[in-house]
């Protein structure tokens, strides 16, 4: 069991716990006042979750985050004067800089009803970074893309529904832009290279997109059409096959360079306990993965059987490897994102690199989702990313950030509207749970999309960090 399905268990079994005591109690109300007073306090404390209760967070929000950023950072003076970031010393920043700023953010009463969020205004930029309800405890801002602002003295932060306090020093990192050089993404599934880095890819001099599998499961949607499961996980398998082929022409990619290798969803870390032995589709009633590679733009090692096997996988990933000689490789970061397709995505991809007499310079991770906060990145579609909740610092964690304009936030959001995952609507469970979440906690719902991910992956940063460079 994974530790985010561990933590998952233990949420819902204090839950569990929660509703029954309160069950008790509002039948002693019933006895003791009167009859109708069990329903009403029913239906408040239904409310009550739904506006303020319902997010997954397996944290106490007055947790400090704990990050070891290295030793690469520079380490930047800074004080806070009536609002306004003020270094202590001449600044000479690159343009391109990752900026992360250390506050320690205190939540107001409101801050525990509506999501806390702290505004960083300058020039004609104004972005809100927000953070947990209740949010007590250190935290990071992501300045990145106002270093002109930040070097002028012209940086404002505001704290809604919060105080702040700042940390000593700020950091920053000058790294070459990625964008100049031969960039392969993976993605374990059609439209997460897109989640991740559309932005990234879509400007890179060179793109290669690869994802790992179909996709196919899951595929209720389609069988409300009329489908048998089977067929219904086939159909989706196809259309996701053809979005992860189709979707980056639209930022450029040209078809040559997307591929699609086919292997069923949530068999990866099956393949890789038994590397020999071929998986079958959970769903789709499939053991040939050639159905979902017919759109590929050229052959690959296994095609010849077409077997759902570790070995196949790791075969393709080295011609593919060889064939794109990409300068970054950017996948799932194995700690941070938790999907056990993601978990094994970046490790066949680290495992094909064993041995081969070429490599890349530089290796990103990228984080989809997270173990801890399923609502993480907070706040709206359009505002920054402030940095995720790490409470580990055993290992090193280096961020590395684009900035990305209006436009090309459009454009991403253009891209994940045209994939077929995306596209249904959510549950009456989940529209309803929104509608009361608006009403009674403010929340706005992305205008991009219904997805919950054009809120989360539609910002105005990409964040990556750095897992091997030469």
């Amino acid at each position: 069991m994974s530790r985010k399905q561990q933590l998952l268990k233990r949420h819902r079994r204090n839950k569990r716990i929660a509703l029954l005591i309160g069950l008790v109690l509002m039948l002693l109300a019933g006895v003791l006042v009167a009859w109708w007073l069990p329903l009403l306090l029913a239906v408040g404390a239904w409310l009550a979750h739904e506006a303020w209760f319902a997010d997954h967070l397996f944290y106490s929000p007055k947790d400090d985050y704990l990050y070891d950023f290295g030793d690469q950072a520079r380490q930047i003076p800074v004080r806070l004067e009536s609002g306004r970031l003020v270094p202590e010393s001449p600044l000479e920043l690159a343009p391109g800089e990752t900026l992360v700023l250390g506050v320690q953010v205190k939540s107001s009463w409101l801050g525990r009803f509506f999501d806390p969020t702290i505004e960083v205004a300058g020039g004609q930029s104004l972005d809100r970074q927000g953070f947990e309800r209740g949010v007590d405890g250190l935290r990071y801002l992501n300045l990145s893309g106002l270093t002109d602002s930040l070097a002028s003295g012209e940086l404002q932060l505001r704290g809604r529904h919060c105080r702040i306090r700042i940390q000593p020093q700020l950091l920053a990192w000058r790294d070459p832009d990625y964008r100049c050089q031969r960039v392969m993404v993976i993605a374990p599934h059609a439209d997460d290279a897109e989640l991740a880095a559309f932005g990234l890819y879509s400007q890179a001099d060179e793109a290669w997109i690869v994802t790992l599998t179909a996709g196919e499961i899951e595929a209720e949607h389609y069988q409300a059409m009329g489908l048998e499961p089977a067929a219904a996980a086939q159909l989706k398998g196809r259309l996701r096959a053809w979005d992860s082929i189709a979707v980056p022409r639209w930022a450029g990619v040209p078809e040559a360079h997307c591929v699609q290798l086919g292997y069923f969803c949530l068999q990866l870390s099956a393949m890789q306990a038994a590397p020999e032995q071929p998986v079958a589709s959970r769903e789709a009633q499939l053991s040939d993965i050639r159905l979902f590679r017919q759109f590929n733009p050229f052959p690959l090692p296994a095609d010849h059987d077409g077997l759902p096997t570790w070995n196949n996988l790791l075969a393709d990933l080295r011609e593919l490897l060889l064939k794109a000689r990409p300068d970054v490789i950017v996948l799932p970061h194995p700690s941070l994102d938790p999907h056990p397709d993601h978990i094994c995505a970046q490790a066949a991809v680290m495992q094909a690199l064993e041995g081969l007499e070429w490599q890349p310079d530089t290796v990103l991770g990228y984080a989809n989702h997270l173990h801890d906060n399923d609502r993480w990145p907070m706040g709206d579609s359009g505002a920054g990313i402030a940095l995720p909740p790490v409470f580990d610092a055993s290992s090193v964690l280096r961020p590395w950030c684009l900035s990305l304009s209006q436009a090309e936030q459009y454009d991403k959001a253009m891209a994940l509207g045209m994939m077929h995952d995306l596209q249904p609507r959510m549950p009456f469970k989940r529209r309803l749970r929104r509608s009361i979440q608006r009403l009674l906690a403010g929340r706005v719902p992305s205008a991009l999309g219904e997805n919950e991910f054009f809120r989360k992956a539609v910002r105005r940063h990409e964040l990556f960090w750095l897992l091997r460079q030469r």
